[in-house]
């Protein structure tokens, strides 16, 4: 490592999410006394040039927090602004919170966005956007997917779709072009001038019908068009493909990863890109691991990619007195510094870590 730090929250986190300007937002899901949701402001020397060394210090500071009712299972910023967006099960609406101003310390709700054809136990996945004004793209499964102005609750977009798949993942590519990923892989985009129908993109590799998938893609322009978009896949059985939405049809490489239990469940499976490495992703949601790899070498031959590092700080920095070892619940890229990201596991911990670039590598 060239800096670690790590900071100890009172429940499981299974979300961190990311803003301009070093502000990092987490929240907890508790048993019985509330989820709380905490702006944390990154240790200062993390933000310095000059090499700290390994630093188990919790100088983390929380600059705001708010208290949920509901368990809160996506969470992201609203681009510009002060809001946050949340959602979770439950309760099939989404929850719109004001991020205090410096004379107060707290996250208030501010207003509820209600979702049609709401489940009692769906949630809904949600992706943020400021290229017009602010808008959620949210939904639970591919025949709910809608867009909504965050302050106004209007709709403005309501995607066309026959399927009812339950979705894993949804972002924005763009302004106008959205990117929906389904549980069983297949990829769906979306454009909000052309809302009559939604195009498949390449199917998966052929699996098991019980394989679930997630996806990544990359920090785009707000209002670009539609370019040169690598889209990384991963599997409950580590599967990675990655095709790019120019050419949708064929992949652009498919790598087994390295990971302990092929099949496991698939509630905390994510993959991200490096918003500043080319062909840079990370994985987690095997076990208490962080795995980096560099694709730019991978081919089709779907053969097992070696990382070219590992975190293991949650695996053997957990909570003392915890029978069962941490699981990395989520993993995110700093967005200013390459080699940084930020990580939170099942007891609580939350890293922040930047690796020393392997010998050879640009």
């Amino acid at each position: 490592y060239r800096d670690l730090y790590t900071f100890e929250l009172q429940a499981p986190t299974r979300l961190i999410e990311c803003a301009r300007g070093n502000r990092v937002c987490v929240a907890t899901n508790g048993q019985s006394d509330g989820n709380e949701i905490l702006q944390l402001i990154p240790p200062p020397a993390l933000l310095t040039k000059e090499t700290q060394g390994l630093c188990p210090e919790r100088d983390f500071k929380v600059e705001c927090g708010g208290i949920s009712e509901c368990p809160v299972y996506s969470l992201k910023y609203v681009p510009d602004t002060s809001l946050l967006v949340t959602s979770g099960p439950s309760d099939s609406s989404l929850q719109v919170w004001q991020v205090s101003a410096e004379d107060s310390d707290v996250i208030k709700s501010v207003s509820t966005i209600a979702t049609e054809n709401g489940i009692a136990q769906s949630w809904a996945k949600i992706a943020t956007i400021s290229a017009r004004t602010p808008w959620v793209l949210h939904g639970s499964r591919l025949d709910r997917v809608q867009i909504t102005e965050v302050e106004s609750r209007k709709n403005v977009y309501t995607a066309a779709s026959r399927g009812s798949e339950e979705l894993s993942n949804l972002a924005f590519l763009d302004c106008n072009t959205l990117l929906l990923c389904c549980a069983t892989g297949r990829l769906c985009l979306g454009d909000i001038r052309q809302p009559q129908a939604l195009m498949e993109a390449v199917s998966v590799p052929l699996a098991p019908c019980s394989e679930q998938w997630c996806m990544g893609t990359r920090h785009g322009a707000q209002c670009s068009e539609l370019s040169s978009q690598p889209v990384a896949r991963l599997s409950s059985r580590g599967l990675l493909t990655l095709i790019d939405l120019r050419k949708t049809s064929e992949f652009l490489a498919l790598a087994k990863a390295r990971v302990p239990s092929p099949g496991s469940g698939a509630e905390f499976l994510c993959v991200s890109w490096a918003p500043a490495l080319e062909g840079y992703l990370a994985i987690s949601g095997f076990d208490g691991t962080v795995h980096v790899y560099d694709s730019q070498s991978w081919d089709s031959s779907g053969r097992e990619a070696e990382p070219i590092f590992v975190h293991k700080g949650h695996a053997f920095g957990g909570a003392g007195g915890s029978r069962d070892p941490p699981l990395v619940t989520v993993h995110t890229w700093h967005l200013q510094k390459p080699r940084t990201l930020l990580s939170a596991a099942s007891d609580g911990s939350l890293h922040v870590w930047d690796w020393v670039q392997p010998c050879g590598k640009c």
